[in-house]
């Protein structure tokens, strides 16, 4: 009976990993064609059932971590160069691959999260875990096309054998990307304008980079 339940999780978890090599495709492209749609998505499937949220894309958490990895995937077949051990914190991130993507997960998660937390704050609600948990999975999905430019961008700067300006501009056009929708989504969920959105999501993106700032210093001396 205990092997017939292993084998049916195992079963399960095949169908779903296979199963990325299909959503995740369709969710990045979807993410890039309309993704002031895809984030009212993500609203919406908040409200459903939780054995049928996102049943026909992945979710949100799910597309910024398999970007990560993916883009981590690639770098070590450019063979880029590894992360410097200059302390014993960057030395168990250079220990293994699932360290440095869970650290790097973690960083690319901030500005959503931030970004979160401060329309909830400007909506005059309370913040707790039910009240920020739409607004960062709606997010997720913007950062993640995000984080894929601005890694790949990172690689070509780290290719001593690709022109530096291609990978400055993949870094700009993933920021201007990510600034220009996030200031309308902030305009649309606080009915304010154009510039009052701006200054927000500038904000939030400021307080998300000086705290990434304050932790690979840390990282760094530590």
């Amino acid at each position: 009976m205990d092997f017939m339940k292993i084998l049916r999780s195992f079963e399960e978890f095949v169908f779903e990993a296979a199963s990325w090599l299909i959503f995740y495709p369709l969710t990045m492209w979807r993410i890039i064609r309309r993704p002031l749609a895809t984030m009212d998505y993500s609203d919406r499937e908040q409200g459903e059932a939780e054995d049928r949220r996102y049943n026909d894309t992945l979710s949100p958490p799910l597309v910024l971590l398999a970007t990560i990895v993916l883009w981590n995937l690639i770098a070590f077949a450019a063979h880029v160069p590894e992360l410097e051990a200059t302390s014993t914190v960057t030395k168990t991130l250079a220990a293994s691959q699932q360290n440095l993507i869970l650290f790097r997960s973690l960083m690319f998660s901030l500005i959503p999260l931030i970004s979160a937390a401060s329309l909830v704050h400007r909506q005059g609600k309370q913040l707790s875990r039910e009240t920020l948990r739409a607004p960062f999975y709606a997010q997720c999905y913007l950062a993640a096309p995000c984080a894929a430019f601005v890694s790949a961008g990172g690689i070509v700067l780290q290719r001593p054998d690709i022109p530096n300006i291609i990978g400055g501009l993949a870094v700009l056009a993933g920021a201007a990307w990510f600034m220009v929708i996030q200031t309308i989504w902030f305009r649309h969920k606080l009915a304010t304008s154009y510039v009052k959105a701006a200054a927000v999501a500038l904000w939030a993106v400021a307080r998300a980079l000086g705290i990434l700032l304050i932790v690979a210093a840390v990282v760094a001396l530590f």
